[in-house]
C-alpha cells in the first residue's frame, strides 16, 4: 500500500504560512497574561481584562508541536549482528526525535476545565497509528488531540505553590487562571533497560560496579571476564562503569527529549501569537501526586541510600521522614502508565522479558507483521534484525535484580518517573508590555492577537 503523502502547506492558513526562521528569532518567554498581577517591584502591574482560555484548535496545536505523531522513523542504521541496530525499539516518529525510536516522554495537559494524558505510540494501536500519522498530515490537530488523549481528572491538576514544590520567582504566574499547562514525564525505565542490554551484551561487554558499595560488581560478578564471563572488567580496557554513571547518561537522554518538546512548544507559541515559558517542575513527588499518580514511600534514609551508621542516626534523631514517588498512572481500572518494573512486573527479571518482547517477541517490533514502518519491504528488513542475545540478557536481569534488591526501587537513583520543567501558555495583556517594554517587546503575532482581545 502507497504511503500517505504529505499535504502541501496551505498559504491562506497563517499557521502553516509562518516563517521557521520568524519564530525563531521572535520566540521569547513572555509570561503576563490576561487577568494576571505582578504584586510588588518596579513592573507591579494588574490586569484590567478577564482571563481567556486558550480554544481547544490553539491547545492542540501545542500538543501536535510537542508530541505529534508525523509518520514512521526511518531507522536507517546497521542491522548485521553485532553493530548494534537492534537496539530500536520503536519505529513511529513525533515532532520530537527520541532515542531508539522508544518515545519515552510523556505528555499532561492540565487547565482549569480538566487535565488529559496525551498518548504515546506504544500505548496506541497500529490502525490508531495510520489514522493519526494521516491527521497530522491534513492538518487536523484538534480531532487528533481528541483521539490521542485520555482525561484523568476534572479541572487543573497543580502541586503547591510554596518552594521547594516551586520556586519563588514564579509563583506569582504559576497555574493563572486562563492559561494552559503542558508538563513532559519522564518514563526511565524502558530506556534504562533497552540500554541495559545494549552494553551488557558480548560485542560492547561493558561491566558495572555499585559506587555506593564499595565499588563492588553491580550483581555482574559471574559476568567478569576475568571469571570466564563476557563483560570486560580490567578497568585498563576502559569498559568499567558505575551504577550512577548509566543512570545519568539515562537521565540526561531522556531530558534531551523533553528539552526538545519545550522548544517546540515555545516555537508553536510564537506562531500561535500566544505567551508562554517554560518553568520548574523539578519536584521528586508534587506534581505526581497532583495527577493521582500510584505512589510508593520509603524511609528517606533508605531512598538516600545513606549507610547504616547514618541511617542509624537519622531513625534516632526522627530525621527520617517517608518520602513517597510515584510508580504509575491508573484511572478506573486502565493502566495508562505502567514502568518496567514492579509493581507492575512481579520481579525485574519479568520486567527485562517483557522489554525483550516488544521487540522480539511473537508480537513484537520485529517480529510481527502488524507494525508499520517506513521501508518498502517490512517483513524482509524486519526478518533480519538479529534478537539480543541470552546472555545479554541474563547479565542485564542479573543486574536490574541487584539494583531492585538493593535499593529497593528501579533506577536505584531516583523514581522510574520524573518532572524537570513545564511550559505555561496563555494570552497576553498587551498593555503591560506597552507600560514596560520597547514595541520589539512582542512579535508580530503576539500584536495580532492582542488587537483581537483588545476589541
Amino acid at each position: 500500500m502507497k504511503p500517505p503523502q504529505p499535504e502541501p502547506p496551505d498559504p491562506l492558513n497563517p499557521l502553516e504560512a509562518h516563517p521557521l526562521l520568524n519564530a525563531l528569532r521572535e520566540r521569547r518567554s513572555r509570561r503576563f497574561g490576561l487577568g494576571m498581577k505582578i504584586p510588588a517591584g518596579p513592573l507591579a502591574y494588574k490586569s484590567r481584562h478577564q482571563p481567556v482560555p486558550l480554544t481547544e484548535a490553539e491547545e492542540s496545536a501545542l500538543v501536535f508541536a510537542a508530541c505529534g505523531i508525523t509518520g514512521h522513523a526511518l531507522a536507517d542504521l546497521t542491522y548485521a549482528k553485532g553493530e548494534g541496530g537492534n537496539i530500536m525499539a520503536g519505529l513511529v516518529a513525533r515532532t520530537i526525535s527520541s532515542g531508539d525510536g522508544l518515545q519515552t516522554v510523556a505528555l499532561v495537559v492540565t487547565n482549569d476545565t480538566g487535565t488529559h494524558l496525551v498518548r504515546r505510540p506504544r500505548e496506541l494501536s497500529a490502525a490508531d497509528i495510520d489514522e493519526m500519522i494521516a491527521m497530522g498530515r491534513r492538518g487536523e490537530f484538534t480531532e487528533l488531540y481528541r483521539r490521542s488523549r485520555v482525561k484523568i481528572k476534572d479541572g487543573r491538576a497543580a502541586p503547591p505553590v510554596e518552594p521547594l514544590f516551586n520556586i519563588n520567582t514564579n509563583r506569582w504566574s504559576a497555574h493563572a487562571p486562563g492559561t494552559s499547562y503542558f508538563l513532559p514525564v519522564n518514563d526511565l525505565t524502558f530506556m534504562y533497560i533497552n540500554g541495559l542490554l545494549e552494553i551488557l551484551n558480548e560485542d560492547t561487554g561493558v561491566f558495572l560496579l555499585d559506587e555506593r558499595n564499595s565499588y563492588q560488581p553491580a550483581g555482574l560478578a559471574r559476568f567478569a571476564r576475568s571469571r570466564g564471563g563476557h563483560l570486560e572488567d580490567d578497568p585498563h580496557k576502559l569498559r568499567v562503569a558505575t551504577v550512577r554513571q548509566v543512570e545519568q547518561f539515562v537521565t540526561e537522554f531522556v531530558t534531551i527529549e523533553q528539552g526538545m518538546m519545550l522548544q517546540n512548544l515555545g516555537l508553536m507559541a510564537q506562531a500561535l501569537g500566544l505567551g508562554g515559558f517554560t518553568n520548574f517542575a523539578n519536584h521528586e513527588f508534587g506534581w505526581f501526586q497532583a495527577l493521582g499518580f500510584r505512589m510508593e514511600q520509603m524511609p528517606a534514609s533508605r531512598y538516600l541510600s545513606v549507610g547504616r551508621l547514618v541511617s542509624l542516626g537519622m531513625k534516632l534523631l526522627r530525621r527520617d521522614p517517608l518520602i513517597p514517588y510515584p510508580v504509575g498512572l491508573e484511572r478506573d481500572g486502565e493502566v495508562l502508565l505502567k514502568p518496567f518494573c514492579p509493581p507492575y512486573y512481579n520481579t525485574m527479571a519479568d520486567a527485562v522479558r517483557a522489554v525483550v518482547e516488544a521487540k522480539f517477541g511473537a508480537r513484537g517490533l520485529f517480529r510481527s507483521a502488524g507494525h508499520g514502518s517506513a521501508w518498502t519491504k517490512h517483513a524482509d528488513v524486519t526478518t533480519g534484525v538479529p534478537s539480543v542475545s541470552e546472555a545479554a540478557i541474563a547479565a542485564t536481569t542479573a543486574y536490574c535484580e541487584y539494583v531492585w534488591g538493593r535499593y529497593g526501587r528501579f533506577p536505584a537513583y531516583m523514581p522510574p518517573y520524573r518532572t524537570v520543567m513545564g511550559f505555561q501558555a496563555g494570552h497576553l495583556d498587551g498593555e503591560f508590555y506597552e507600560k514596560f517594554y520597547r514595541p520589539e517587546a512582542l512579535g508580530e503575532t503576539q500584536r495580532r492577537d492582542w488587537e483581537q482581545r483588545a476589541k
